[in-house]
């Protein structure tokens, strides 16, 4: 194994009921006043909205809400979020919804403590020194944002779509309560799995060391997804289930599957970013459209870890074997494998090219994935 520290200082409160004690969790850092970030109107229909503010009453804390956070979150909802922070003063920021409820209130965490814009910390002119304390209930599981300290937001005048984190936007407490997740619908949670099983691939199949035992576990949580996906499409209501399925997405990206790995990357989120970037696409089902592809051009690059995929994931010998059993499992759930699914032509696929390179700079792989690599991966996904 690599030699690596790991620490993650971020509490995570499981299980359903446990959203009421938000304001303890607030109470206990001293926080008096809190910005509380949503999405949909959805939490104020099913009663979650009306359950946090009675918590944070019983704490004596006053609450400004801002709602509106959409799926792949913009810079101008952060900016707004920014000047909402400060004008009330608040002492934290609390999000209330699925990931990109959380990504934004990383950005807004981070932007009330700098002194100019916050798209500054996204394109390095700015440092990331500081930021509110963040406070998290999560309403979907895909993302693992809610024990790790990375956001992603698409500025929509350059169309880029960049990511911010370090220790200051790691979440002090995660409130992860299965029950309050079983309003999902069907594509969002298929998407969902597609997103978490990109997060266990990447470096599974990219690090130049990849310990057995971390193999081991990324698999045990990709089969994980796979039955407790099945599972919820039979039955939703299947709170055992929802909650393997949440706890996957968290195991899936607080750092413990990749500890004691190296040499790794992110490509297909590299090149996803662009497809949700430019078309807003659902993050997870633009990864169910690049995987595949992308595991097609690069398996001859570690064809010994792909077999290994195949017999340990699906049963199957060969690399081949195992690449098309995922995507046929992705066909069968129904998240989409091809680019036409997401309304994106062959013709589209120079302005992606020319925005993938922005994303595989700020990843720091662009010497691995020029423009006509990533052309040809993009063509395996027509």
């Amino acid at each position: 194994m690599n030699p690596f520290s790991f620490y993650n200082p971020t509490r995570i409160e499981f299980g359903s009921g446990k959203e009421a004690t938000i304001g303890e969790h607030l109470a206990a850092s001293n926080v008096s006043k809190v910005l509380l970030c949503y999405g949909s109107e959805r939490i104020r229909h099913d009663g979650l909205f009306d359950v946090v503010a009675h918590s944070l009453a019983g704490q004596g804390i006053e609450f400004v809400a801002l709602g509106g956070i959409v799926s792949n979150p913009v810079l101008s909802k952060v900016r707004e979020g920014v000047e909402l922070a400060r004008a009330h003063d608040v002492g934290a920021v609390l999000s209330v919804g699925g990931g990109s409820v959380l990504d934004s209130a990383k950005a807004i965490a981070a932007g009330a403590r700098y002194a100019g814009d916050v798209w500054d910390l996204f394109i390095g002119e700015g440092a990331l020194t500081s930021a509110l304390p963040l406070f998290a209930i999560l309403t979907l599981a895909a993302t693992g944002s809610e024990m790790n300290p990375y956001g992603v937001v698409t500025n929509e005048a350059t169309n880029e779509k960049l990511s911010i984190g370090n220790d200051h936007t790691r979440p002090k407490v995660s409130i992860l309560s299965p029950a309050r997740m079983a309003g999902v619908s069907r594509h969002y949670l298929v998407y969902s799995a597609a997103d978490i099983i990109s997060h266990l691939i990447e470096v599974y199949f990219t690090a130049t060391v990849q310990p057995r035992l971390q193999s081991r576990l990324v698999e045990s949580l990709i089969n994980t997804v796979i039955d407790t996906t099945q599972i919820l499409l039979d039955n939703p209501a299947d709170e055992a289930a929802r909650g393997e399925f949440a706890w996957a997405a968290t195991l899936a990206q607080n750092g413990l599957t990749f500890s004691g790995c190296a040499g790794f990357s992110y490509p297909n989120h590299a090149i996803e970013h662009s497809l949700s970037a430019l078309f807003n696409v659902p993050h997870g089902a633009g990864l169910s459209v690049v995987m595949p592809a992308w595991m097609k051009w690069y398996q001859d690059q570690n064809k010994p870890q792909f077999e290994r995929f195949a017999k340990s994931v699906f049963g199957l010998e060969s690399a081949e074997e195992g690449i098309a059993a995922l995507e046929r499992w992705f066909d069968e759930i129904g998240t989409p494998t091809r680019l036409h699914q997401l309304d994106i032509a062959e013709s589209d696929l120079p302005a992606i090219v020319d925005n993938v390179q922005i994303n595989v700079k700020a990843f720091g792989i662009a010497d691995a994935y020029p423009p006509h690599v990533v052309t040809d991966i993009l063509k395996r996904a027509l």
